[in-house]
């Protein structure tokens, strides 16, 4: 291995030495790929090596107290960039498809390390079987997505190769992790000398939609003019003339007077909730992308009958069957026909205008910003008409896809194309001097598995 290794660095100073600026830009891509598929089955080897030191406990006898310590001194590295190589090290061990697929140049070592996550969190139940299916199908999926996407995946790689098991694992798995998130629910408010107030805690997977729905339309740039001082009135917020006509009001918390068990953080956890809860429903928050600040669950209807299934919120968050049956309660309930794939089919009533439920189809749809790549997620994006709006394209879902506001401008002024596909989802057209071919591409991003 060692003459090969010397060789390989002698081709790679060789390349270093070459200039790049001669290359047309398909080469010089070409070249970028080929470099960084090296990279990457290099690391294989490194982590082979890494792995029989460790194995041999060299480190420990030349003296260091952990192969990772020995890595940062050795090579000069962060411990923390030395621990995740042991760590990855260690779990190709147990994953040779994984560590052969390294080798292979067909993973790199980010989908290599969720790859190994996922399967050290699968439940010892699954067996031995069961958990070489689900190495064999996330190597698959890593030829198609990127690592925050193969997460995704891995946490839900049960539903692929055992889905009996998965259903019953998630139903628990998710049951305990929305207690547990609901008794460590804290918010704290701390004070210091200087006029600012420090704002901590943690929330539930519900309340932090709740929040967020309320918080992203005033988080907006331009959404409230800094210029422009407002207070507190007893209609809600107000702009400030200058003038006091007795209209202003102090709020205040009156003490509690029954047995609460609640700690302090947890009752400002509830009210900060409550608070979020009721404003959007006032009315009086501005529009953010199209329709108004909402609390978004989709469910199977036949589920939420039965009082089975859970919720998707959409940021890809799942609700428990007895959360989504609690919202529900307080719900405006949209009939929504997908096919067997999750292809929109139909959604209730639409309108003119992208918003209402218009905008709910296509958000339920395309789950975010379609534009290959991109990762910003619908309440930041509006509708666009495929077939402009001048030319006569009509305000229907078969014309419309969800853009974010830079790539809204990237259709209407670059090369792009985009078209719906044969199942009715959104592809988009390279300009020639980003693929000569100009081969259709889709998002991955907002996929779910």
């Amino acid at each position: 291995m060692r003459e090969a290794l010397v060789q390989a660095e002698r081709t790679v100073a060789a390349c270093t030495d070459a200039p790049v600026w001669p290359l047309a830009d398909a080469e010089l891509i070409t070249a970028l790929d080929a470099a960084h598929r090296l990279r990457e089955r290099l690391a294989g080897v490194e982590l082979s090596l890494v792995r029989e030191l460790d194995a041999r406990a060299v480190p420990t006898a030349h003296g260091a107290s952990s192969t990772a310590v020995w890595l940062r001194e050795h090579w000069r590295i962060g411990i923390r960039t030395a621990k995740q190589t042991v760590e990855l090290a260690r779990s190709l061990d147990r994953l040779p498809a994984t560590a052969e697929a390294l080798a292979a140049g067909t993973v790199n070592t980010e989908q290599a390390a969720v790859i190994a996550q996922a399967l050290a969190e699968l439940p010892a139940l699954a067996g031995l079987e069961t958990a070489a299916k689900a190495e064999a199908a996330l190597i698959g999926f890593a030829a198609q997505f990127e690592p925050s996407v193969l997460r995704r995946f891995g946490e839900r790689v049960l539903t692929h190769v055992a889905p009996d098991l998965a259903e019953e694992h998630e139903r628990q798995a998710l049951a305990e992790h929305e207690e547990r998130a609901h008794a460590a629910r804290t918010l704290t408010l701390t004070p210091d000398r200087s006029g600012r107030v420090r704002l901590a805690g943690w929330l539930d997977t519900e309340a932090a939609a709740v929040v967020t729905a309320a918080l992203d339309p005033l988080a907006r740039p331009g959404a409230l003019d800094p210029a422009r001082p407002y207070v507190r009135t007893g209609d809600g917020i107000a702009e400030d003339t200058g003038t006091d006509d007795g209209s202003r009001t102090a709020g205040h918390f009156a003490p509690e007077k029954t047995h609460d068990t609640r700690t302090a953080g947890q009752r400002r956890a509830d009210a900060l909730t409550e608070i979020c809860r009721r404003v959007p429903a006032s009315g009086e928050l501005p529009d953010n992308g199209g329709d108004r600040p909402q609390l978004i669950v989709t469910v199977d209807y036949d589920d939420l009958a039965r009082r089975t299934g859970a919720g998707l919120l959409d940021n890809g968050s799942t609700l428990t069957p007895g959360t989504v049956r609690r919202v529900a309660c307080d719900a405006q309930v949209i009939p929504a026909v997908l096919g067997g794939d999750g292809q929109l089919l139909d959604l209730g009533r639409t309108r003119r205008l992208y918003t209402g439920a218009l905008r709910r189809a296509l958000v339920l749809r395309d789950r975010g910003c379609a534009f290959p790549g991109c990762d910003r997620p619908p309440r930041w994006c509006q509708g666009h008409h495929i077939r402009h709006w001048a030319g006569g394209g009509p305000t229907d879902l078969d014309n419309a896809v969800l853009l974010c506001g830079h790539h809204h401008r990237v259709i209407h002024h670059d090369d792009w194309h985009v078209r719906l596909g044969h199942d009715r989802r959104p592809e988009f057209i390279p300009p020639g001097y980003v693929d000569v071919a100009r081969h259709p591409r889709r998002n991955t991003f907002h996929l779910r598995p």
